[in-house]
């Protein structure tokens, strides 16, 4: 009788372990992350040099202008954003009989951004349309209403530091000021 008992019980140990179910595998979806380094909702910093480049027989002369500046900007999408930046810019005297002078300018200028950021790539190509006023101590030449519109590059190293370069069409109904002018900026872009 033993013998029954001792093979029944190893009988129903066995099959337990054969019922006991089946093992299941849940699968967990995880998001991955956008990579991109542009990002919605970005404060800028830009630290930049720039160069003012034009044809004049008038006042100002033909010979650019050298100096750089400051600007703030606020992107509320990847794709949309403001600025305001301030540029200081001079250059001296080219010569001693009085027909081509030095001078300083100053310019405050706001800005409206479209970029297309290109994420696999790091580089945001964008287009640039705005306004202000240049001032400075060009003799018969105050303040001066401008527009621009340009366009330029942006490449991120990080989420936080990038280069870029632009240029713009300058355009004023102003007396005096040039008639045809470039203005470009080349600098360091800090993202927050």
């Amino acid at each position: 009788m033993k013998k029954y008992i001792i093979t029944g019980i190893m009988a129903a140990i066995a099959a337990t372990s054969a019922f006991a179910g089946t093992e299941t595998v849940s699968k967990e979806i995880v998001v991955v992350e956008d990579p991109c380094l542009f990002r919605d909702q970005e404060i800028q910093l830009d630290l930049f040099g720039l160069g003012d480049f034009y044809q004049s027989s008038g006042d100002l002369g033909g010979r650019p202008a050298w100096g750089g500046g400051l600007g703030l900007n606020y992107f509320f999408s990847k794709y949309v954003g403001v600025g305001l930046e301030q540029d200081l810019f001079g250059r001296n005297s080219g010569s001693s009989t009085g027909n081509d002078f030095g001078y300083t300018r100053w310019a405050t200028i706001g800005n409206l951004f479209l970029r297309y950021p290109i994420c696999s790539i790091n580089l945001a190509p964008y287009i640039m349309v705005g306004g202000g006023a240049i001032y400075g101590n060009v003799p018969k030449l105050g303040g001066q209403g401008i527009g621009h519109v340009g366009g330029g590059l942006e490449y991120r190293f990080t989420k936080n530091i990038g280069l870029f370069s632009d240029a713009r069409y300058l355009y004023s109904g102003a007396a005096g000021l040039p008639g045809s002018q470039l203005m470009w900026r080349y600098g360091l872009r800090f993202a927050f």
